[in-house]
Parts: C-alpha cells; sequence; structure tokens
C-alpha cells in the first residue's frame, strides 16, 4: 500500500468523509512511480489499458475488499491517456475513468456565478452531454457549498454514492464531476452528505427534465435549442396592440372522456391550439408548467423550475405545444413562481444542511399562507439560479412572456403577517429590498437578452411603478393586473340592479388610476375557485338576468381601456366552480342551442371586434383614448364611453346595467354623423332579448352633455353596445 494511501484514508473515502476524491483517486506520480487508484465496488479484477495501444498496462491490486484498488505503473513516469478493463460478475467492461479528467469550471464562469451575474448559469450548472479529451459523458455541476460529500448518483452507477463523488470547488462552494458513459436519457440525482453528516438525496435543482411525481429523480437530457423571437411575436405583446388572454390549466381543460386522464401536449396541440383561435384570442397563458410534486397547487408550489412538466408529455412534446401554438398565431406567457417553493426532501429545502436556497429565520423565510419557503432573494446565487431560469423560457422555449405570480408577497416583508412575526429591511422598513433588486434585476436582463418579450405582474397593492422602467425606480414590469379593477367591477355586478345605482362608482374608479400602470383587466382562476362561485354564477337573478348581466359585463370588459384576460370556462359560462381534478362542463355546449352557446358566440365576437377596431386597443394607456359620455347617471345605471385610436378614429360603448330598456336614451357625442351597431350583448344571436337599434343612427345637432351633437339610442336591458361612425369603418 501506498503511504499516501492509508487505511485510514480508504475508511474516509468509502463512508463518504473524504471530500476531495480527486486527491485520491485516479493517476498519481508519487515517489513510488506512477500510480494508478480506483475506488470499484464489486469489481474482482482490474487492468490499466493505455488508450492510445490498447495495451495492459498494470493490473490493479486490491488493496481494501470494498472495492480499492492500487497499482504502480511499472516503467512508466510520465501520466497518459488510460481506461480501466474491470470485471465484475466474470464479466469485463472497459471504462474510462472519471478522475482522469481535469477541473471543469472555467475561470469566468466562477467569478460569474459567484458573482450572481451569471446571465445564462443553466448553460453551466446541472446535467450537459460533453466530449471531454474523445470521451462521450455527461458533466455534472452543483451549488452546495456547506455539503461534506457529494455524490451523483444514478442508473449509470446503480445509485451508488460511493462510485462518483464530486470535486469540491472551494473558490464558488461548487461540486463537479465528468461522468464518462452518462447519458442522455438517464435518472440521476446528488447524494449529499450535509453540513451536519446527515445523508441527503436531491433532485437537480437544474435539471431540464424530471419524473412525474411521485417519483423525483431528475434526467440527462441536452439543453433544448434556442428559439429566436419572431418580430410578429414581438409586435403582438405591444401597447398599442390587442391583447386577450386565454388563461389555462393543462390538466382541467379537457380530460378523456372514458378515464378522466389529461390531455398530452399533443392532444393538446390538436385540440386547445384550434380553439383559441377560433375564439379570437391572441394569447395563451399557462398556469405553471414547472415541475411540481402536489397536484392540488396547480403548479404554484413547483420544485423543478427548469422542467417541464411530465404530466402531459416530454419536454420536447411541450416544445412542440409552443411551436404549434405560434404556427397558429398565439403568443404563449407561462406563469412563474419564483417567490417561494415546497419543504419536499428531496427539493432545495435545506439543501445541503443549511438554509442554502432560503432564509434561516421563518420570519423572513416561511410562508404562513401556503407552508412553503421564500427564497433568500439576497444570496446571489439564489436570484442567479431565478433570473435565469426566466430567461431560459423565453431563449430555449420561445416563451414570449411571464406572468409573475404572487408579486405583493416577494416585495413585502410583512406580507400576510402580524406585528412581530416578520423582520424590518436594514433601514427598519417594510419593503423586501432584496427581492425588489432581484424583480429589476431579471425585468432589465430579459428586456436586454429576450427583446419583445413582456412579464406581467400579479401584484396586489398600490406599490408604485410596477410597470415602470428599473432605470426610473420601477419594477420594470410591462404589464400588471388590474385586480382593483376586476374586485370593483365584480362587487358592483353582484348586487341586484336595484341596488347598483348605491355602487355606480365602482364601475368609474378604475379610471382614476388607470394611467399609473399598464393595465391588463383579469377575471383568472383565483376568481373561480375557494367558495367564491363562477363568474356566470355571481350574477344576480333569475337564469335569463344571470346571462344577461354576464354579457353585459363582458361587453364592458372588452371595451374598458386595458388589456384582456379570460380563464377557461368563463368563455361559455361556465356553472360550476373551476374543480382542477375533471374537465371543464364541455357538454353545456351539446345538445341544442342555449345560453352557454350564446356567451360562447358573443365571446369570440367579442375578441374578433375588438381586434379588428384599432380604437380598442391601440391607445389603452393614453389618455387620448377614453373620454367618458355618460358618467353620472347613477339612477338609470348606464354608462356610455369613448374609445379612440390615433387618427381619432372613435368608438362608442354604452352600458345599461338594469333590465329595464331605456328607450330614446340622449347623450351628447363629439364626432357626428351616422353611428352603427357592431356589437350588442343583448343580440339574439347571444340569446339575448334582441332589442337593437337598427342598422343606422344619425346624431342630431342637439346639445347634451355639453356637447353640441348627441344620439338617441335604445339601451337593451342588461346589456352593453358597441357603435362605430359608419365612415370609420
Amino acid at each position: 500500500m501506498s503511504e499516501l494511501v492509508d487505511r485510514q484514508t480508504i475508511n474516509a473515502l468509502i463512508s463518504g468523509h473524504y471530500a476531495d476524491p480527486f486527491a485520491l483517486l485516479g493517476m498519481h506520480q508519487t515517489e513510488a512511480g506512477l500510480e494508478v487508484r480506483a475506488l470499484l465496488p464489486d469489481a474482482s479484477e482490474v487492468w490499466v489499458i493505455e488508450t492510445k495501444t490498447g495495451r495492459k498496462c498494470a493490473q490493479l491490486t486490491c488493496i481494501d475488499p470494498r472495492g480499492f484498488f492500487s497499482a504502480v505503473v511499472p516503467r512508466r513516469k510520465n501520466p497518459f491517456r488510460y481506461q480501466l478493463a474491470v470485471t465484475w460478475h466474470d464479466q469485463q467492461n472497459l471504462i474510462d475513468d472519471a478522475y482522469r479528467f481535469g477541473p471543469l469550471l472555467q475561470d469566468m464562469e466562477t467569478w460569474l456565478l459567484a458573482e450572481g451575474t451569471h446571465l445564462r448559469p443553466y448553460e453551466t450548472m446541472g446535467a450537459h452531454s460533453a466530449v471531454i479529451d474523445g470521451v462521450t459523458g455527461t458533466r455534472f455541476i452543483l451549488w452546495a457549498p456547506n455539503a461534506q460529500r457529494v455524490s451523483v448518483v444514478g442508473e449509470f452507477n446503480f445509485w451508488d454514492g460511493r462510485r462518483h463523488p464530486m470535486r469540491f470547488r472551494r473558490e464558488n462552494g461548487m461540486w463537479e464531476l465528468f461522468v464518462p458513459g452518462a447519458m442522455n436519457g438517464q435518472l440521476y440525482k446528488y447524494e449529499i452528505i450535509d453540513a451536519h453528516g446527515q445523508l441527503r438525496l436531491k433532485a437537480d435543482p437544474y435539471a431540464f427534465e424530471a419524473q412525474m411525481r411521485p417519483q423525483t429523480a431528475s434526467m440527462i437530457c441536452g439543453l433544448p435549442e434556442k428559439v429566436e423571437m419572431a418580430e410578429a411575436r414581438k409586435q403582438a405583446n405591444g401597447f398599442d396592440k390587442p391583447i386577450s388572454i386565454y388563461e389555462v390549466h393543462l390538466g382541467s381543460w379537457r380530460r378523456h372522456t372514458d378515464d378522466n386522464f389529461w390531455l398530452s401536449y399533443k392532444e393538446l396541440e390538436e385540440q386547445l391550439i384550434p380553439y383559441a383561435v377560433e375564439m379570437g384570442f391572441t394569447h395563451l397563458e399557462l398556469l405553471p408548467i414547472s415541475e411540481h410534486p402536489f397536484d392540488g397547487s396547480w403548479g404554484y408550489q413547483p420544485l423543478g423550475l427548469y422542467a417541464p412538466t411530465r404530466r402531459f408529455g416530454t419536454r420536447d412534446e411541450f416544445r412542440q405545444f409552443i411551436t404549434a401554438a405560434h404556427n397558429a398565431g398565439l403568443n404563449v406567457l407561462l406563469d412563474w413562481v419564483p417567490g417561494h417553493f415546497p419543504s419536499d426532501d428531496f427539493g432545495l429545502a435545506k439543501f445541503d444542511g443549511s438554509e442554502l436556497y432560503e432564509h434561516h429565520d421563518p420570519r423572513e423565510g416561511y410562508h404562513q399562507d401556503w407552508n412553503t419557503l421564500i427564497y433568500n432573494f439576497g444570496r446571489r446565487e439564489v436570484s442567479n439560479f431565478l433570473a435565469g431560469n426566466a430567461l431560459y423560457w423565453m431563449e430555449r422555449f420561445g416563451i414570449d412572456g411571464l406572468r409573475v405570480d404572487a408579486v405583493a408577497s416577494m416585495i413585502y416583508r410583512d406580507y400576510s403577517r402580524k406585528a412581530g412575526e416578520w423582520i424590518p429591511n436594514e433601514f427598519g422598513g417594510r419593503e423586501n429590498l432584496e427581492a425588489i433588486s432581484f424583480l429589476r434585476y431579471t425585468n432589465r436582463v430579459l428586456g436586454e437578452e429576450a427583446d419583445g418579450s413582456i412579464t406581467v405582474a400579479e401584484e396586489s397593492t398600490d406599490y408604485p411603478g410596477v410597470t415602470r422602467p428599473s432605470e426610473g425606480g420601477g419594477l420594470g414590469f410591462q404589464y400588471k393586473w388590474n385586480l382593483g379593477w376586476m374586485h370593483d367591477t365584480l362587487d358592483y355586478m353582484k348586487q341586484d340592479p336595484i341596488y347598483r345605482r348605491h355602487h355606480h362608482n365602482l364601475m368609474t374608479f378604475g379610471m382614476l388610476y388607470h394611467y399609473d400602470e399598464n393595465f391588463v383587466l383579469p377575471l383568472s382562476h383565483d376568481e373561480v375557485v375557494h367558495g367564491k362561485k363562477s363568474i356566470l354564477d355571481r350574477m344576480p337573478g333569475d337564469a335569463w338576468q344571470k346571462f344577461a348581466n354576464l354579457r353585459a359585463y363582458y361587453g364592458w370588459m372588452w371595451g374598458f381601456p386595458g388589456k384582456k384576460l379570460l380563464f377557461m370556462g368563463n368563455e361559455f359560462g361556465q356553472g360550476r366552480e373551476w374543480n382542477h381534478d375533471v374537465s371543464l362542463d364541455w357538454h353545456l355546449l351539446e345538445g341544442e342551442d342555449n345560453w352557454h352557446n350564446g356567451v360562447q358566440r358573443l365571446v369570440r365576437d367579442l375578441n374578433k371586434t375588438y381586434r379588428h377596431f384599432p380604437a380598442m386597443h391601440q391607445l389603452d394607456f393614453d389618455p387620448q383614448g377614453f373620454e367618458w359620455l355618460v358618467v353620472d347617471d347613477f339612477d338609470n345605471s348606464v354608462f356610455v364611453f369613448v374609445r379612440r385610436d390615433s387618427e381619432g378614429n372613435e368608438m362608442i360603448v354604452a352600458s345599461n346595467f338594469t333590465p329595464v330598456t331605456r328607450e330614446n336614451y340622449r347623450f351628447g357625442i363629439n364626432l357626428p354623423g351616422g353611428w352603427r351597431e357592431v356589437l350588442n350583448t343583448d343580440s339574439g344571436h347571444y340569446h339575448g332579448s334582441n332589442t337593437q337599434n337598427g342598422t343606422l343612427v344619425q346624431s342630431e345637432p342637439i346639445a347634451s352633455h355639453k356637447r353640441d351633437h348627441s344620439l338617441s339610442l335604445t339601451l337593451p336591458p342588461l346589456a352593453t353596445i358597441w357603435l362605430v361612425r359608419e365612415d370609420a369603418e
């Protein structure tokens, strides 16, 4: 036995407490000569083979029956390329020794990862197929600075942590190893002896594909090819463009009728995409598809941020789904969850025995509402992991934008906490300065590296400048969900029409702050669960009135400034709350023509009309694009406003939120001429009472509402109508 390899060292190596396997294993120049050492449990015979000639150079001696072999190569002084001929159970295998390869991380990578400014950490971290020195295998790199030992285990080494302990890079807390022969499609994990000596088996935070629950292993697979963002997709995200988003939970949009099982990515490509196109939507928004252990979280508790869920197929099938959407003219947004993560043992929690990704103090690191852990945004490697993930979806999948979940919970330290349950920032305030910096940095990176993509904030407070550039003190999002508008208008609509006169301002209040941000008007999944009822079921009255109210509300929503978002099922007036375990109630559209068909036709026509007329979307965030014509008719619950495009063309939106037909309703207008109804939510086509205004209504030089010309219209009961000047079409 070599002087350098004593029994104590071998014991430490085999027990997993020898932190520098490369100092011991592989080929080394020693005083005794050129020595080769290998740890090969269960091997009976080992030979050193010179790669160049294929000649046997030396037979290794079994120093320890647990599989430690060593030999001095006779007559050789300088290191050379070699392989090991290993006999296991009477069968000889020729393998490359993982411990003959040098360090993997380059100096610049090491610096950027430690600094937290690596734009694409996923190109370095995780498992990547590689050819090194002519040998094909996989390079593994993991951040676990407080671990005592890390081994990569998988199908390529019998899940045996003794076989492939990794090299520790003390300068940045990374562990690395090139494993010859490990190939795409094989499963793996990291076996960690943590800071406290406890054995942990962890999935790869940077895994690009993972097993579906209840299995938890990561899968070796190459990075997807980059996807260039076509100019048409960039334009479709613009502030002056029509944006109508169909929000979808892939697992419950539609299911197989025979077994209630999910549709695959391929089936969704064939069914969901044509449906969204036919309905006139411009964007699909998918509830989180990053791998997650619990179906009931709807994806909002992810543990595989870089891995599309296997519930519906492979990663490449998901990429094809995105490509098909683009080919059909749809942009795709992903719900993205950088605020918190679940505490499952195989995931990020106490990753190396320390609170590595989360905070140590539960007042900073624990979400009481969701029983999850909060990312430590102040740790550079953590914020880099998350910001890199945002760019990953844009560049590698062609995602057109991210809707960022629960931003308010990120930017406030006292979010949903009582006094004494949170820790102030360094200045004594309630803002989470580290999270704010992270959001600004991420949005800035996406703006520079993924030009044309967008981020949309779900932010439920009045935090200033959410959609203002980060350089000017904003958070740098392009859009923000207008949750205030949503709550106010739904509160109004749930009132019996006889009482709506007392709540009139709920419908007008949104314009007082509309230009503070770039808003999306959301009727999202959150509004049809947890006992809130469906949107249809919130409407008052009998069945006829419920559907009329819903149609009038949709007409108002599509007419109001701001981009649109509708959760699946709302487009045909589903009566039940959403249930993630079953399909939408598509049977409501079967059989004879009914109210649900009418709502579906209305939403389709709203989308197509909204997209056709620039006045309805071009100046959403410009005060020139909107003007009240009737704002204070409390007694009649009537609202009338103008939408305007950059050339001055106008459209009129008029809503009557009572079941009383308003005959000869006169209001002042800006542009005299002939006006024609282009949409009427009371149309018989939508199962309304079919009260209409005929083909054309001429204005009259009669002063009204401080204007010289006016229109006299019939306003249908519980309805919204859109009108366009005849010469403006």
